[in-house]
């Protein structure tokens, strides 16, 4: 039988000690959660626990450009292509800029005439975050979602949709954005960023292998010893579930950094409430945005590709399950 966390409603493993999405002790009893918790709390444990993940994704990286460098008699030439790939991915990801995720989204820059209200509430948490006032931009839709971009809080800029400004309230609103200038505060888009570069490199390597192994590249490896057939099925199993367990580790982390934002938002307002009434709206709303992608749908507050009924729960969710989200919001 499954664990249920009594915090945020969450099935674990029936072996797990802590529950996976928001660390709580598991008892094994479903009941509701019977005390308040702090959102200090949960961005202390959410902060570790996504820090954890990144060494072990970096680490996965790190064998992998190992084992492939002793295949072929030079673990640290494999170390070295595995961190150039790392940091050339890296350097043109960090300079890519924030225009081309809102051209991809189809946002534009918020008017100050008749968006005032928008602008108001991103400068009024900009304030209490401490930090400088982002960018507001505009995308016309029914749908209600609200993303932020931007590698640093100085070339920041958070995008809502008309349905979002439409549909909730003034405190509603104010949660969403508190939420995404938590992604700000917490330089989640850089993070995103840096996972998205290993990812991406321990894919490239991997891809690699297979080619040249698949391609008659065995025949090209010098004479080492006995050893060979050890390091050849080494290399074949990494490249083969590297790109898989590192897939698994970067949604884990996306959905450590979504919960984090939660209580950030709770933080900046000292108002949960405002967060999860809109996160119900949000997750009540059937009108699709037409203008995400899969490669944009992890920024979103809610992934506007998935129902959260339907998938979330899954190891390749971008998102937490909303019922959890609501739920740990109101243990605050």
């Amino acid at each position: 039988m499954p664990k249920i966390c009594s915090r945020c409603g969450y099935y674990n493993s029936n072996i797990r000690k802590n529950c996976a999405l928001c660390s709580t002790p598991l008892s094994g009893e479903g009941n509701a959660a019977v005390r308040k918790y702090s959102f200090y709390d949960v961005q202390s444990a959410n902060k570790r626990n996504s820090v954890l993940l990144m060494i072990a994704l970096l680490g996965l990286l790190i064998v992998l450009g190992y084992v492939i460098g002793l295949y072929f008699d030079s673990a640290y030439v494999g170390l070295a292509i595995a961190s150039a790939v790392a940091l050339i991915s890296g350097f043109s990801s960090y300079y890519g800029g924030k225009n081309i995720v809102m051209a991809m989204s189809g946002a534009r820059k918020a008017d100050v005439e008749t968006e005032q209200m928008t602008i108001n509430i991103v400068n009024e948490i900009a304030l209490a975050a401490g930090l400088p006032v982002p960018e507001v931009y505009m995308i016309d839709t029914d749908a209600m979602n609200a993303f932020a971009t931007g590698r640093d809080p100085e070339h920041a800029a958070i995008a809502v949709t008309r349905g979002l400004t439409d549909k909730l309230n003034r405190e509603e609103l104010t949660g969403v954005i508190a939420h995404e200038m938590s992604h700000i505060r917490h330089l989640d888009i850089r993070f995103a960023m840096i996972i998205g570069v290993l990812v991406g490199s321990i894919v490239l390597i991997s891809d690699f292998a297979l080619r040249f192994f698949f391609l008659g590249g065995r025949g090209r490896r010098k004479k080492s010893g006995g050893g060979g057939g050890v390091i050849l099925f080494l290399v074949l199993v990494l490249a083969i579930l590297s790109p898989l367990l590192a897939k698994v580790i970067q949604m884990s982390v996306s959905r450590k950094r979504e919960l984090l934002a939660d209580a950030g938002a709770a933080e900046l307002t000292r108002n949960p409430e405002s967060l999860a009434s809109a996160l119900e709206k949000i997750g009540n709303s059937d009108i699709k945005l037409v203008t995400a992608s899969r490669a944009t749908q992890h920024m979103y507050i809610i992934n506007p590709l998935m129902k959260f009924s339907e998938k979330s729960r899954g190891l390749f969710s971008t998102h937490p399950p909303l019922e959890a989200r609501i739920r740990l919001l109101r243990s605050m």
